[in-house]
């Protein structure tokens, strides 16, 4: 197997034994100038002249020596050993040959420094486990337990792999920046709405996209973002105290109070006013005096029309209230 990138080649030597690929040998090396600027098939050939080059030795006697074989092409999640080889970068190239990539890791530790590259997907292992029947190497008896386990919930349908929920529902496994385009189509776009964290999720399931993390990666995006923090729901700290309504008909509460005096019309020098306090209704009536009995000529008439308030509020009258006559009207 063989892969080339933009700037470095990689090849895996290896054979089938029952059905699983047993590597034999690692190489990669990065291009000169020249070869950078070589077109896409021109570097994935690059790849393939390399590898026979650098395995020779083990095809001695090998009917590929004589140049009867064939080319396959495979997507880069079932050739990822090549894959990852031909995108290593020299750390040495300004001390050592440029053309060569330092090569004296251990062998099964290949796996685990793929899996340490954020752009490597997570189901990589499942999907080379279903894809090329290829396991990866160095797992304990209780890793391989539990990855034979949640294996039997993918399957792999050329070029992607799906997984069956608990809902029995199928799903497609995505990952990296798909499946963050996704979460972000489902909360901010033009059908996402802004809503929770959970409410987004179901939304992406519901989609039919499936990684772990689903949840834990809307509840990271809701508290990023902006709009949803602006329009999030109040806490209790923050709202404000609630305080009782008082209760109050027409004509419960009403001001009343003496305007003037005023020049004499008619023989009347003064003006009372009776405010009614929730409908704003006003009436008034001009007297000749402002003593205790033309205000109990006046309440008389608007008790008899409009019944007894349950307040009057008065500040010139104070005095005229509180007069015996009144009182005792009262």
């Amino acid at each position: 197997m063989c892969d080339a990138s933009d700037y470095a080649v990689g090849a895996v030597l290896g054979q089938r034994i029952e059905k699983h690929f047993r590597p034999i040998h690692y190489a990669s090396k990065t291009m000169n100038q020249a070869e950078t600027n070589y077109t896409t098939t021109e570097k994935e050939m690059l790849a393939v002249v390399y590898a026979f080059e650098n395995f020779r030795s083990y095809l001695i006697m090998n009917k590929s020596i004589e140049f009867d074989f064939k080319v396959i092409n495979t997507h880069g999640v079932e050739n990822y050993a090549a894959d990852h080889l031909s995108r290593l970068k020299n750390p040495y190239e300004n001390t050592f040959d440029p053309e060569e990539i330092n090569e004296t890791f251990p062998l099964e530790s290949l796996n685990k420094v793929a899996h340490k590259d954020p752009s490597t997907p997570w189901f990589e292992d499942l999907a080379n486990y279903h894809a090329r029947n290829f396991i990866i190497k160095g797992m304990t008896s209780q890793q391989k337990q539990k990855f034979f386990k949640d294996a039997r919930h993918y399957f792999w349908d050329d070029p992607y792999l799906f997984r069956t929920c608990a809902d029995k529902i199928i799903r497609r496994c995505v990952a990296g920046k798909e499946a963050i385009d996704i979460l972000n189509a489902c909360h901010s776009g033009p059908t996402g709405g802004h809503y929770g964290s959970n409410y987004t999720a179901k939304k992406v399931s519901d989609s039919g996209f499936y990684w772990p993390t689903i949840y834990k990666d809307a509840f990271e995006l809701v508290k990023r973002c902006d709009s949803c923090q602006r329009q999030g729901k109040i806490s209790q700290k923050d709202e404000m105290p609630q305080n009782s309504i008082q209760i109050c008909e027409i004509f419960d509460v009403r001001g009343i109070d003496f305007m003037g005096p005023f020049p004499s019309s008619k023989g009347n020098k003064y003006i009372l006013v009776a405010v009614d306090y929730l409908s704003k209704w006003v009436k008034a009536k001009a007297f000749p005096t402002n003593d205790a009995r033309v205000v109990v000529k006046f309440l008389k008439s608007l008790f008899s029309r409009f019944g007894t308030p349950k307040a009057i509020f008065s500040l010139f009258l104070s005095v005229i209230l509180m007069s015996s006559k009144l009182l005792a009207y009262l």
